[in-house]
């Protein structure tokens, strides 16, 4: 059993290991991720970005894509499709992205915050069971 200890320590000391920087990153991270202004930024970001994406041109690709493979149904596609049109979308789409964007940013504040409030106790946590693993060690070595 007491060979084992080690190998059960050492998780808990990895775990402790980054804790500290975690905390203060932590803090960082919960009050960016919080903040409704870079909530909104990134929320933006993410629907310019699809919309953008859900424009492209694919009529292009594909003629090339008809011309290597004649049989393929891109020769059906029209020289002027969009890639939003190809996938069926509705032109609401990357908005509704950018509000799950939103929400997913306001959760992983909140996590972050969580992480952040938690850091300390789980490194004395950590501490503690090193500590114990080493009078566990120290015992069986007697």
């Amino acid at each position: 059993m007491t060979r084992r200890l080690p190998l059960i320590a050492l998780p808990l000391l990895a775990l402790a290991a980054p804790l500290p920087a975690f905390a203060a990153d932590g803090d960082t991270a919960a009050a960016v991720l919080g903040d409704p202004v870079a909530q909104d930024r990134m929320a933006d970001t993410v629907t310019a970005l699809v919309d953008a994406l859900m424009r492209l041109n694919v009529g292009p690709l594909a003629e090339a894509v008809a011309r290597a493979d004649p049989e393929s149904d891109a020769a059906y596609i029209p020289p002027d499709a969009t890639l939003g049109e190809l996938a069926g979308r509705d032109p609401d789409y990357g908005e509704r992205l950018g509000s799950d964007v939103r929400a997913g940013t306001r959760i992983a504040g909140h996590m972050a915050a969580a992480m952040a409030a938690y850091a300390p106790v789980l490194k004395d946590m950590a501490r503690d069971m090193a500590a114990q693993w080493e009078r566990e060690r120290d015992a069986a070595r007697r």
